[in-house]
């Protein structure tokens, strides 16, 4: 059996801009991406601390140390500028590999930089 569990997290980033005419997804500054190895394309859950909202996606890389972090296509009615987000990241592992698991987690300032590395 597989279990699903936390696998990255990025807390308390802000959104920087939304883009309602896009294909979809959202644009996270690939630098951040890595820290907490989410990896193009992944599917991630994003959840508005702002308006309660809760979305699902994909993550596509922006310019690395740009601070970016940009709601794209339909989800951009979720969630507004200025917004603090968390993204959030998941794997299907086995009981015992989920035990081992330790999951990526940073916490962001107000212009999307590392502030704090929880694991």
């Amino acid at each position: 059996m597989l279990v699903k569990v936390l696998k990255s997290k990025l807390h308390r980033a802000r959104v920087t801009e939304c883009k309602l005419h896009y294909a979809g997804s959202i644009a996270i500054d690939s630098a951040l991406m890595e820290a907490v190895g989410i990896v193009p394309y992944e599917s991630v859950l994003v959840a508005d601390l702002d308006t309660g909202n809760r979305l699902e996606t994909y993550a596509v890389p922006a310019e690395a140390d740009s601070g970016r972090v940009e709601v794209l296509g339909a989800a951009a009615r979720l969630v507004n500028p200025k917004d603090i987000i968390i993204i959030l990241s998941f794997a299907f592992c086995t009981a015992d590999e989920a035990a081992k698991l330790k999951p990526k987690v940073v916490v962001l300032d107000e212009n999307n930089k590392i502030i704090e590395r929880i694991s």
